[in-house]
């Protein structure tokens, strides 16, 4: 298998791009996919805080923390590295891995490149498709309606479809759906992966008294994201086989 980097980001702010990274996480680990992943939120990282053992902080500007991500990943145990990428920094991250010569070995066929990339609600977000377009021709694109709120996302018409992605190798969407606040927030609380606390666990793995309503809530919400990575075949994506149609 092909070491694989999925970047996971947006432009627009509180978009909920690290709840969609450690369900992501969970998604990977429950498909015996190792993984490791980076947080760009330098210094102080939130996905850092839910998957410890896995993650690591770095500055996606600075070269000693790029060589850290892009100089591993053929030596590195797990062949799947996970990057959330900052509030504001994915044009930022894109043009940096273009810089070092990145997209140009995915372009070779050297690694799988994975892009999934959270809309907001605004039909403002469809000009961050565009301005992330130029750096994803040989990326595989997922946009993630990710449902933080209650608000309501556009509709693509066929024009406007076939506009935005006539460059981009779109694979489709992924709809992420509003998780329960009150299950979110005990989550929040316990700083613990969503798997863990589905499973009633603490950080260390001592049985936690979490309620059975909320993990209840939590467990249906992580199994309907993990439809919808299987929908759209993720796990053959990441072993180098076609995934799913848009139209599918």
């Amino acid at each position: 298998m092909k070491p694989t980097v999925i970047l996971v980001g947006a432009d627009k702010g509180g978009v909920g791009k690290t709840t969609v990274s450690r369900a992501l996480l969970d998604y990977l680990a429950a498909n015996n996919i190792l993984a490791r992943a980076f947080d760009t939120e330098f210094p102080r990282g939130t996905l850092m805080r839910f998957h410890p053992g896995q993650t690591e902080v770095v500055d996606i500007t600075s070269t000693p923390d790029q060589m850290k991500i892009l100089d591993t990943l053929e030596t590195s145990g797990p062949k799947v590295s996970v990057i959330d990428v900052r509030a504001g920094q994915l044009g930022a991250t894109l043009q940096a891995l273009k810089d070092v010569g990145f997209l140009d070995a995915v372009k070779e066929g050297r690694y799988n490149f994975i892009v999934m990339h959270i809309l907001g609600s605004s039909i403002a977000s469809l000009d961050e498709i565009a301005e992330t377009a130029p750096f994803i021709s040989d990326a595989t694109y997922f946009l993630v309606k990710n449902f933080i709120n209650d608000t309501t996302f556009f509709e693509w018409d066929p024009a406007t479809y076939a506009s935005y992605f006539k460059q981009v190798r779109h694979a489709g969407d992924v709809v992420v759906p509003k998780l329960n606040e009150m299950a979110y927030e005990q989550v929040e609380l316990n700083g613990v992966p969503f798997s863990t606390f589905v499973s009633n666990k603490k950080a260390d793995g001592s049985p936690a008294n979490s309620s059975f309503v909320l993990r209840g809530y939590v467990r249906t919400w992580t199994k309907t994201i993990a439809t919808e990575l299987d929908r759209v075949g993720l796990p053959a994506i990441i072993e180098g086989k076609p995934g799913v149609s848009p139209e599918a």
